[in-house]
């Protein structure tokens, strides 16, 4: 990743792309300086269905951006999303190699490249993130960093997140058509606990639940660091689809029901509150009670809660996560979320809402916003001292096969 340059985060939804331009001060603090973001049409369920209609959308989010901050981006760190990204946990062992039994660098190369190893994907994965959770040195636990130390075995406890090969292919293809290279890749769920999830949570055990148009992103935090990530297929797209059948309304007035007048649970609807629904075919409304909305919305919610609660006991973490639930992304803006979810989990639940600073800090202060401005702050820490250990290919990168792929793409036109 470049040392200098404006930071740019690029979060390719299914409903929206949204592109966020910051700039670091001499303090390491990040400053939103653009904003940019516009309709996403050729992507379904976190996964890229139409190439033109996806980078032409690319295209105009980065030129709103660029216009706003005065900056030109040349590239961004991209968060990817999608039913086919896998995470595992993963176990690496070296023998220290100096005589002196000193631990350097080069031996946590070694154990990370272990572990990598142990949990090596098939042909037609790619790995995204290798990430060291806990250091061993001669079976004592809780290092956070060895080098320095003397031992004469390490060990490294590693969660390494996956997604499909081509899939992640036509995104970065789409990213690269649009006139921009990629610094990284990051999954949703980071991404976005890096803006909306505080030190104490992901040390005590949190999960984050990142609520999109076609997809949920789950990230599970304990002992600091993600320890288990997956993707659900279902999001708020598939609620105002229930709205829309169930109230025999086009799809676009659904999202507006949806939007202004939608809650969790059908209880929360005051008695005597009334909305305007216009049907399909006709232009004069139809006055219903609000409760109405309610019931068709809340048995989507309760599904989703459940999903989520399925996959925190799949995870091996559901008696390790006292903080609770925290939900960002366009989904968590619907009244009575949190409270629904906390019902439904039995632990506690709260929305997540993006902390920024800058001159645009008014603007992304919104959950729909999360991976976007958490993209730009995860670049901003990469860039400082403390750069997140990689697994790397012959190729130097993590995604070393598909930059080889987009390089020949370019020389063949």
């Amino acid at each position: 990743m470049a040392k200098r340059g404006p930071l740019v985060g690029l979060d390719i939804g299914t409903t929206k792309v949204c592109v966020i331009i910051a700039e670091p001060d001499e303090d390491g603090e990040v400053h939103i300086t653009g904003v940019g973001t516009s309709s996403s049409l050729g992507v379904r369920k976190g996964v890229v269905v139409d190439l033109d209609a996806t980078t032409r959308a690319i295209e105009e989010a980065v030129d709103k951006a660029e216009r706003m901050a005065g900056i030109k981006a040349a590239a961004a760190l991209v968060a990817v999303s999608g039913e086919h990204i896998a995470s595992q946990n993963s176990r690496g062992v070296v023998a220290v190699s100096r005589s002196d039994r000193e631990i350097a660098e080069t031996d946590v190369s070694r154990v990370v490249e272990a572990a990598r190893m142990a949990a090596i994907p098939g042909s037609d994965r790619e790995i995204i993130h290798l990430l060291p959770r806990d250091f061993l040195v001669d079976g004592q636990d809780g290092v956070r960093n060895p080098v320095g130390m003397y031992g004469m075995r390490l060990e490294v406890e590693a969660h390494i997140v996956t997604g499909a090969s081509t899939l992640l292919a036509n995104l970065l293809k789409c990213i690269q058509r649009a006139g921009l290279e990629v610094d990284d890749l990051v999954l949703e769920p980071l991404a976005s606990g890096e803006a909306v999830l505080t030190q104490a949570e992901r040390d005590l055990g949190v999960v984050l639940v990142d609520i999109g148009g076609g997809t949920t992103s789950i990230g599970v935090f304990s002992g600091g660091s993600l320890c288990h990530a997956t993707v659900l297929p279902v999001g708020g797209n598939h609620v105002t689809n229930d709205v829309a059948v169930g109230l025999r309304t086009p799809i676009a007035e659904a999202e507006k029901l949806k939007i202004r007048h939608g809650c969790a649970r059908a209880s929360m609807a005051a008695e005597g509150e009334l909305i305007e629904v216009f049907h399909i075919g006709t232009r004069e409304p139809r006055i219903l009670p609000r409760r109405v909305l309610g019931e068709i919305i809340e048995p989507r919610i309760d599904e989703i809660c459940g999903m989520i609660k399925a996959q925190i006991k799949r995870s091996g973490y559901a008696q390790m996560v006292p903080a609770g639930v925290v939900a960002t992304g366009g989904g968590a803006l619907l009244q009575g979320l949190a409270e629904a979810a906390s019902e439904k989990l039995d632990i506690p639940a709260r929305v997540g809402t993006p902390d920024a600073t800058g001159s645009m800090a008014d603007s992304v202060g919104s959950p729909v916003y999360a991976t976007g401005v958490g993209l730009v702050l995860h670049a901003a820490r990469q860039r400082g001292p403390g750069r997140m250990i990689k697994a790397t290919n012959g190729d130097g990168h993590m995604f070393g096969k598909l930059r080889h792929w987009f390089r020949e793409f370019a020389h063949g036109g």
